[in-house]
């Protein structure tokens, strides 16, 4: 499953200088494998097993959510990427 346009974003790996452009759930998986492999993290390998076992619509918005947090939270999600999740969705009174 591709993701809209506008949702697309850039992610980084741990001491890697070019960043990956996420695309789709696919790409999201792959990037995680590679990301688990690096580190190791008993955390990261349970947000793999949920992007691999998301299977419809909303659980795989809810993992690629979880993942963009995840990202972030490990610096690894480029400028842009944190500026569209901070800001709030048009419509959504917050």
């Amino acid at each position: 499953m591709s993701l809209p346009f506008e949702r697309h974003f850039d992610a980084h790996l741990p001491l890697v200088a070019s960043a990956v452009r996420i695309t789709s759930l696919h790409d999201a998986q792959v990037f995680m494998r590679r990301w688990v492999i690096r580190d190791k993290d008993l955390g990261l390998k349970a947000l793999l097993r949920t992007l691999e076992r998301a299977n419809s619509a909303e659980r795989i918005t809810a993992a690629m959510d979880e993942f963009k947090r995840t990202l972030a939270a490990h610096a690894l999600l480029s400028q842009h990427a944190r500026v569209q999740q901070e800001t709030p969705a048009k419509g959504n009174k917050e």
